[in-house]
């Protein structure tokens, strides 16, 4: 582990930050609901004029009402496929792919679905798989428990199949498409705000608790893992620069907490 204590960074460090990423499940939630310590920061950090964009896994129909009802300034759902924001009063929900690529990849996705559950003893696809528009998700420690050597098996049909597959705190994604979360990032903060995510990497934290964040990680200078990131320690090749002593949504209050305190001081 390479990872400092994120209560030891110099306040120099965040002074220039002007915005944060962050991953949803298990990062600013606990069983699929914020926590109480998450949606004070969140609101914390809008009073303070920082943008909170969040970068997920989860699909599309289960990111909206996150978006409508104000809780975040936007999301990227389904590793970088969705984007959802308000405009004008209304959600605004874009694409990363067309309608056509859209329709052709859903008939490839409901293929390999059928394949992963029939070859995989125990696979079910995630609850929410309903909202899902662009993926599909193996449930491993949601509402079901698949041990290690069974979600390498999920995965490896998933890559064998074409697809990209990742592994959050919660759920197997795969998908087809050259999407990820790091193009998601890149993309929203070019459409809302304008701006080069890639040309000011040290004015953005990323937030993160799982391995399907060490693109993410790698990435950013100020990348930072909530405590709970620690139940993946022997997965994880690509360590954040910090780590937090609070997990969840705790720990995303001791980020927003520090952000804040750097911009008063100013």
């Amino acid at each position: 582990m390479t990872s400092r204590q994120w209560g030891d960074i110099d306040a120099s460090a965040l002074a220039g930050v002007t915005g944060v990423l962050t991953d949803i499940d298990d990062t600013l939630t606990r069983d699929g609901i914020v926590e109480p310590d998450a949606r004070a920061a969140l609101l914390r950090l809008r009073g303070a004029g920082v943008p909170v964009i969040a970068i997920t896994g989860r699909p599309m129909g289960w990111s909206e009402p996150f978006v409508r009802n104000g809780t975040l300034d936007a999301i990227v759902a389904e590793n970088g496929a969705v984007a959802l924001f308000r405009e004008q009063g209304a959600v605004r929900i874009e694409y990363a792919q067309d309608a056509a690529t859209r329709r052709a990849n859903a008939r490839r996705l409901q293929q390999v679905a059928r394949r992963v559950l029939h070859d995989v003893p125990g696979s079910t696809l995630a609850r929410d798989s309903g909202g899902r528009v662009t993926d599909i998700a193996v449930d491993h420690s949601e509402f079901a428990s698949l041990d290690a050597l069974t979600i390498e098996r999920v995965v490896a049909i998933m890559r064998g199949e074409g697809m990209h597959a990742t592994v959050s705190s919660i759920h197997i994604n795969g998908w087809f498409g050259e999407h990820s979360k790091l193009s998601g990032a890149r993309w929203i903060v070019r459409r809302l705000l304008r701006r080069d995510v890639d040309a000011e990497l040290t004015r953005w934290v990323y937030v993160g608790d799982s391995t399907n964040d060490q693109a993410m990680f790698a990435h950013f200078p100020l990348s930072v893992g909530v405590a709970n990131l620690m139940r993946f320690a022997a997965e994880l090749t690509v360590w954040p620069a910090y780590i937090t002593r609070g997990e969840r949504g705790a720990g995303f209050a001791e980020v927003a907490d520090a952000l804040i305190a750097t911009r008063q001081r100013r």
